[in-house]
């Protein structure tokens, strides 16, 4: 799967030509990413569903802390509908920087994600829930019928990882270095004894940060915003991987949620630009995406794409046609 994130901070409108020439472009899915600050994704994921005829069509992530996970999964199986059968769910714990706005923690961040994907294969197959952990449902049911909706997991500590490794239909890793995709990788092997086998293969899929134009200052330009929501949300670890400094994620993290995202934005340093995105020219992309497949089975192409999304959707378009000739 090659596919694409867009972000909802553009007009619904132009986000759904954006996916329609996606499509165009021979992509394979096209994600809708989620801030309270932006646009309504799964407003977006439908408008999109109206706009395009084949791509996959999913949250990249939902959480099951804003919205409660059995509406969470009536709302994608919806999108299901609307789509003809093209939904993906992706469900993660969401940014920590902006949730904490709403006033919630990522407390049994694992245990919630995986309830609520649980609950939701439940409602799907039509049965009738009663649930008493992370979050509450009492005789919880849909009125109608719904397909098979595969589940990606949004991951990048081991212990999320692994759990989508065992439980889910694949990950979205947040990740856009072959170091990170490499020891997901890992974290994916040492689960392959535990995970059943009516689940059928696991999709590890990078979810890459990607900013690509001819101008590959332009690109990394571009690349600030993303990589400075990336850095924040990165678990220490992670940070030390690439020789990151905590303290200095830590401030981007305090000034996203204060709403200061020039400050925030402005403190992303160039290491974290190599480390969080793939960031530069058509050829740069194509080589750093080439890595990344050494290890991953699908590649997704998150914000910001580049400084002119329509161009950057064209670019990412002909590289992987390249790839696949």
């Amino acid at each position: 799967m090659h596919a694409i994130e867009l972000t909802p901070e553009h007009p619904v409108a132009t986000l759904a030509s954006f996916a329609e020439r996606a499509e165009t472009n021979g992509l394979d899915a096209v994600f809708a990413s989620h801030h309270y600050n932006n646009r309504d994704q799964f407003m977006a994921l439908s408008a999109m569903a109206e706009r395009t005829d084949d791509v996959s069509l999913g949250p990249g992530i939902a959480n099951p802390y804003e919205t409660h996970p059995v509406t969470l999964a009536s709302r994608v199986a919806t999108l299901d509908e609307m789509s003809g059968g093209r939904a993906v769910f992706g469900i993660g714990p969401g940014d920590k920087s902006t949730l904490t706005n709403l006033g919630f923690d990522h407390d049994d961040a694992l245990r919630r994600v995986l309830e609520a994907f649980a609950t939701a294969r439940r409602l799907w197959d039509g049965e009738r829930v009663d649930h008493d952990g992370t979050f509450e449902a009492v005789d919880a049911g849909l009125n109608y019928e719904v397909g098979e909706v595969p589940v990606y997991v949004g991951a990048q500590g081991p212990h999320m990882t692994k759990m989508a490794a065992k439980h889910a239909d694949g990950a979205l890793y947040n990740g856009a270095h072959p170091k990170d995709l490499a020891w997901a990788r890992e974290q994916v092997e040492e689960m392959a004894d535990e995970r059943p086998d009516e689940y059928g293969a696991f999709d590890l899929a990078a979810y890459a940060s990607v900013s690509v134009a001819e101008d590959e200052g332009a690109a990394r330009e571009a690349a600030r915003p993303p990589v400075a929501f990336v850095a924040a949300g990165s678990p220490p670890p992670v940070l030390d991987r690439h020789g990151i400094d905590r303290d200095a994620a830590s401030d981007i993290g305090e000034a996203i949620s204060a709403g200061e995202f020039s400050d925030a934005f402005e403190r992303v340093t160039g290491p974290m630009l190599d480390a969080f995105c793939i960031a530069g020219t058509p050829e740069t992309v194509a080589e750093r995406t080439a890595a990344l497949e050494e290890h991953a089975d699908s590649v997704v192409f998150a914000s910001p794409l580049g400084p002119d999304i329509e161009t950057a959707i064209d670019l990412l378009g002909a590289a992987i046609d390249r790839r696949s000739r």
